[in-house]
């Protein structure tokens, strides 16, 4: 007698449950993520309120103007690089990097023209660097009819 052998069916791994779930999580992890927003940063400047300091015989003065350019103790630059800038404050210093240092900038200069010329005085070696401000301007009183 002759016995024939049952067909197996190839065993299979069905993947579409599978695909389904995880396409299920995707959307999940998607709709309840939460994305940071960058914010702007507001700044309210300090005032300072303080005794003006004495002049000095010999100090080395950065005057930074609104349009960007420098002056070393009110001698104009040719340009605004920095190496100008340094040899501009190396001239008028004689090379002391101990010398008192005062950058005063226009409150309309850009904020990069003064890191510039902070950072010519810091690559120099100036360790005494100030920054001019202005007294804070006083309210005015207030007039009543009565």
């Amino acid at each position: 007698m002759k016995f024939r052998r049952q067909q197996r069916d190839e065993v299979g791994i069905n993947l579409t449950p599978l695909i389904d779930v995880v396409f299920l999580l995707l959307i999940f992890f998607m709709v309840s993520t939460t994305f940071t927003r960058e914010t702007q940063l507001s700044i309210d400047l300090p005032e300072a309120e303080g005794k003006p300091r004495e002049q000095l015989d010999k100090e080395v003065e950065v005057l930074v103007s609104e349009g960007g350019s420098y002056r070393v103790n009110g001698q104009a630059l040719v340009d605004t690089r920095m190496r100008t800038l340094q040899a501009a404050i190396y001239k008028v210093s004689a090379g002391d990097t101990t010398l008192p240092m005062v950058i005063t900038a226009d409150a309309q200069a850009a904020h990069e023209d003064v890191v510039r010329a902070m950072d010519a005085a810091g690559q120099m070696g100036f360790v005494h660097l100030s920054i001019t401000t202005r007294q804070p301007a006083e309210p005015a009183a207030a007039s009543g009819d009565g």
